[in-house]
């Protein structure tokens, strides 16, 4: 076989640079049970690019008898790093109370000891601003069960009454989750999660934030194509 000239070689090289991939994962889809109600809720995202640059997109929330929290949100996502990428986009809330409509600015990558970190920045209308930070780490107790502990923190500037946002600390969330690769794209999963929220949605105009604590215990499914 005759060997490759330098342009031919630059052609092949940049073709690999453009080529365009496409990932779907649905990180969480459960089921989850409280003291006082059931829930079923999803956590997924996906993206298409190449090595640098990618349309990134992201959902989560939760449903009772009908949606009562959910957001999407939308990204141009480019990397400035070893296993760091900036985000800019923007993010529409909706479910219960008037939809809510976000320009997104975040980072998100790899922790030293292999910490999956997002941080992201949000400004809505009225003054609106936000921010969310989301951390997660995979132990392997096994080749096929993961430990999976998770840690998202959501922060808002000023009080949201129709949706029953509070200013400073709103929600809180850690979970654990326990999973079984049958595949390494397929693997359900049990889990514990502990919820922290302060709403001003039942308090009178002055009075403090209500605060809620609870515990609910998980079983889902984790897959990715």
């Amino acid at each position: 076989m005759a060997a490759m000239s330098d342009a031919e070689m630059t052609r092949v090289m940049e073709m690999d640079d453009q080529a365009r991939f496409a990932m779907f994962k649905l990180d969480e889809f459960e089921r989850a049970q409280s003291s006082d109600a059931y829930s079923t809720v999803w956590n997924a995202e996906a993206w298409y690019g190449g090595d640098f640059d990618k349309l990134w997109l992201r959902t989560e929330g939760d449903r009772e008898a009908r949606t009562t929290d959910a957001r999407l949100e939308a990204f141009w996502d480019h990397a400035f790093a070893s296993h760091w990428d900036w985000q800019l986009g923007a993010r529409h809330d909706f479910g219960s109370g008037p939809k809510r409509s976000w320009a997104a600015f975040g980072v998100q990558g790899l922790a030293p000891y292999w910490f999956k970190i997002e941080a992201t920045a949000y400004v809505g209308d009225q003054g609106r601003t936000a921010a969310r930070l989301r951390a997660e780490y995979e132990l392997l107790l096994t080749q096929r069960l993961v430990l999976q502990p998770e840690l998202e923190v959501n922060l808002y500037g000023k009080s949201d009454r129709a949706r029953g946002i509070a200013s400073g600390l709103s929600d809180a969330e850690f979970a654990l989750r326990l999973r079984y690769e049958i595949r390494r794209e397929f693997a359900p999963y049990v889990g514990v999660v502990w919820k922290h929220r302060s709403s001003d949605m039942a308090a009178g105009f002055g009075a403090a934030p209500i605060d809620r604590n609870e515990t609910q215990f998980v079983v889902g499914v984790r897959l990715w194509l």
